[in-house]
C-alpha cells in the first residue's frame, strides 16, 4: 500500500519528506513520528516546512489500513494532542525570546512592526482568526511564536488554539479515512494531497476578500 501511494508523490518535495514513504519507514513508530513532526511544526520555527495537512490525512488512510497499528480515535487523540502542544511551546519561545528578539536592530522575521501587525490581525478578526490560521501551512508555525513576542491574552490564544487543533488535526486526519475507502481517492493520492493545501487556504482567502470589501466600504464612507 504504501508503495502504491508513495509512487504518486511525483511533486510535493523530496522523497523524504513523502507522508507515505516517512509513514513506512517508521513502521511501529508512525503515530509517534508523525506526532512529533506536528509538535514541530506547530510550534518550532524550524518546522514551517513539514507537510502536516498531507502528513495527517495519509495518517487517516493508513490507520484505516493497518500501516498504523493504532485504533483511528487514538490516533486522532494523539495528533490532537500534539498540535496543542506544539502550540504551547511556541507561544512559550515567542514570549521569553520577545525582549531579546527586539533588542537586535537587523531582525528582519521579527520587526516590532510585524509583532504590532501580526497582533492587530488578531483584534482585527478574533478568535477565527487563530483557528483559521491553523488551517495554513507556514502561518500555522509563524504566527503561534509571533502570538507570544506580541504578548497575546494566554488563555484566549490557549482556547481556541485548541479548538482549531481539534477541527485541524482530527478533521483532515478522519477526512483520510473517510476518502481513503475510495479507489479513486488511493490511485490518486497526489492529487487529494494538492487539494487539502488549496482547501486549507480557502479560509484565509475568504477573509482576505471581506478585508478588502472593508477596506473599500470604509473609503467609501470617509
Amino acid at each position: 500500500m504504501a508503495s502504491s501511494i508513495g509512487s504518486s508523490l511525483v511533486a510535493l518535495g523530496p522523497s523524504w519528506l513523502d507522508p507515505p514513504t516517512l509513514i513506512a519507514d517508521l513502521g511501529p513508530w508512525a503515530l509517534l513520528g508523525v506526532a512529533l513532526i506536528l509538535f514541530a511544526e506547530c510550534g518550532l520555527l524550524i518546522g514551517f516546512f513539514l507537510p502536516g495537512d498531507s502528513l495527517l490525512f495519509i495518517s487517516g488512510l493508513a490507520a484505516t489500513t493497518g500501516l498504523i497499528e493504532t485504533p483511528l480515535w487514538l490516533v486522532c487523540v494523539v495528533l490532537v494532542v500534539a498540535a496543542f502542544a506544539g502550540n504551547v511551546v511556541g507561544y512559550g519561545i515567542g514570549y521569553q525570546a520577545g525582549p531579546a528578539i527586539f533588542d537586535k536592530p537587523n531582525s528582519t522575521l521579527f520587526k516590532r512592526e510585524n509583532v504590532e501587525r501580526t497582533q492587530k490581525f488578531f483584534d482585527k478578526y478574533g478568535n477565527r482568526a487563530i483557528v483559521l490560521g491553523r488551517f495554513v501551512p507556514i502561518v500555522r508555525t509563524f504566527s503561534t511564536v509571533m502570538a507570544g513576542v506580541g504578548r497575546m491574552d494566554a488563555k484566549r490564544f490557549f482556547t481556541f488554539s485548541a479548538l482549531g487543533a481539534i477541527l485541524w488535526a482530527a478533521g483532515v486526519t478522519l477526512l483520510g479515512a473517510v476518502l481513503g475507502q475510495f479507489t479513486f481517492v488511493k490511485d490518486n493520492i497526489e492529487l487529494m494531497l494538492i487539494l487539502v493545501v488549496v482547501i486549507s487556504l480557502v479560509p484565509i482567502a475568504i477573509e482576505a476578500i471581506q478585508a478588502r470589501r472593508e477596506k473599500k466600504l470604509g473609503a467609501e464612507d470617509g
